[in-house]
């Protein structure tokens, strides 16, 4: 099939090179705030397992093309929209280009996550000679390529059988073991998308409300944790507190499904609790160590391991690192933060700054001359450190575990306080 691919996020390289991969010509129309040369030093796109050497590939054997103007693309079987959601007028500027109005039977994929609704506006705009469906961007970061060509599920929104007919068969390389399309009306599968990243939110975020009740009842959240996802009714995904999540696509999606619940005029008072919740947990870290130091942190120095808003990503997007660095600066702290990939992303985000020493060879590094050391991103190779070694760097000899992924006990048996989410252990005194 042809088709013309238009944006310039994770969503859409990713999309780009997955069809040209199995074959379809695909003409991709970056958007303007990305072209191709500003696209190609992204850290974001290099880091993508597979995405880019897929990319190069496709661009090499002619399945793919960069085009920078609708009037290049050669009649499209399938106009394909991954942008974000501040890029809604770009949407529409391309539907209602000329090349739309001299054939008919093009179908509208919209992958992207717009306002409930959109894809029928979107699709009046070409009118009704043509189809459309959604296909929300259900895509993690940091395995981007392989959510895409072995997908779990795809959200299918279609309002007619063509649609539906023409996103199977351009699909039909990616869906073989089973059928993962769930099909729905078009709106339904918009708000579902919307609501499962809602769903999940909310689960973190009263994991996280039942940790800090944990701590002030001196009760391990690990035990409660371990017994609420026993019950099947329940489960173990999305239980694990934390330090607050971040990221584009999930802080983004929860925005605009509060935006939907305004919209139709009802007041999404949980999903304003779920935020509310999230951006204080960002805090978390920071007030155990105002409350260990009796707030007397001033030329205090903190090593922080991780700033990515997830590990494997390059990105820190709504990160909880930002929200904690903040607190930190202002009380006069000095930071030394490891990160494998995000450091460039942290430095244009925060600038040069005296107080701020960045590493990404050497984590422990980070923890020279420290007091204190917080980890913030669970990345692999914080998960078992040289605690002994540690304990001889901290001063202090505190960890703070953002992520709970240490056993408190063993890092106190090394001679080191641990204080996690709903978690603590000192070492024992003979």
């Amino acid at each position: 099939m042809r088709v013309l691919l238009h944006g310039s996020e994770l969503s859409a390289a990713t999309a780009a090179a997955a069809l040209a991969w199995v074959g379809h010509q695909v003409e991709w129309l970056l958007h303007e705030s990305a072209p191709w040369p500003q696209l190609l030093k992204a850290d974001w796109l290099r880091s993508e397992p597979e995405l880019m050497t897929h990319i190069e590939q496709a661009l090499a054997n002619g399945t793919l093309k960069i085009i920078e103007a609708p009037e290049q693309a050669h009649s499209p079987d399938v106009v394909w929209l991954a942008l974000s959601p501040d890029q809604r007028q770009a949407a529409k500027t391309l539907l209602e280009a000329p090349i739309f109005e001299h054939h008919s039977g093009a179908v509208l994929i919209n992958n992207s996550t717009f306002p409930v609704g959109e894809t029928e506006q979107l699709h009046a705009l070409m009118g009704p000679q043509h189809s459309s469906v959604a296909l929300p961007d259900t895509l993690e970061e940091g395995r981007a390529w392989l959510s895409f060509t072995r997908p779990s599920r795809w959200l299918l929104g279609c309002d007619d059988a063509t649609g539906e007919q023409v996103a199977r068969e351009l699909l039909r390389a990616f869906n073989r073991r089973n059928d993962v399309f769930q099909r729905m009306p078009c709106r339904a599968a918009e708000l579902t998308k919307l609501a499962i990243n809602g769903m999940l939110a909310t689960r973190i975020s009263y994991m996280n409300e039942i940790a800090g009740l944990a701590d002030t009842l001196g009760v391990d959240v690990e035990h409660v944790r371990q017994g609420m996802g026993a019950d099947t009714r329940i489960g173990y995904e999305y239980l694990y507190p934390g330090c607050g999540f971040g990221g584009p696509n999930f802080s983004r999606d929860l925005m605009r499904l509060a935006d939907v619940q305004s919209a139709s005029g009802r007041n999404s008072a949980l999903l304003e609790q779920v935020m509310d919740i999230n951006e204080q947990k960002k805090e978390t870290l920071f007030r155990k160590l105002w409350t260990l130091f009796e707030g007397d942190l001033a030329g205090k120095t903190i090593a922080i391991w991780g700033a990515a808003f997830k590990p494997g990503t390059t990105r820190i997007d709504h990160a909880p690192v930002l929200t904690l660095l903040a607190a930190l600066w202002a009380q006069g702290v000095k930071v030394n933060l490891h990160d494998p990939a995000a450091t460039p992303a942290l430095l244009n985000a925060v600038g040069d700054r005296n107080d701020l020493t960045t590493f990404t060879s050497d984590p422990y590094l980070a923890c020279e001359g420290a007091d204190a050391l917080m980890l913030v991103t669970e990345w692999k190779t914080y998960w078992n450190p040289d605690w002994h070694r540690l304990a001889s760097l901290l001063s202090a000899k505190l960890v703070l575990d953002g992520r709970n992924i240490y056993d408190p006990a063993f890092v106190a048996s090394c001679g080191l306080r641990y204080r996690g989410i709903g978690r603590r252990a000192d070492p024992t005194t003979h």
